[in-house]
């Protein structure tokens, strides 16, 4: 016969809500940094499109 299963303590949920938050946060300041990376020009790891680059297309 099923039997319910036992309620999460409260302690528990706190923890996982909070390491999910700081994932979270985590990943928005990489994001935020890494904005502020290409908006001074100083964007070294990584290659994205740029006008100049869209030139080259021409066949």
């Amino acid at each position: 016969m099923a039997v319910p299963k036992k309620k999460t303590s409260n302690s528990k949920r706190d923890s996982r809500r909070a390491h999910w938050n700081r994932k979270a946060n985590l990943a928005a300041q990489r994001a935020l940094s890494t904005g502020k990376s290409i908006l001074t020009g100083r964007a070294k790891g990584f290659e994205y499109p740029t006008k100049d680059d869209d030139d080259d297309d021409d066949e």
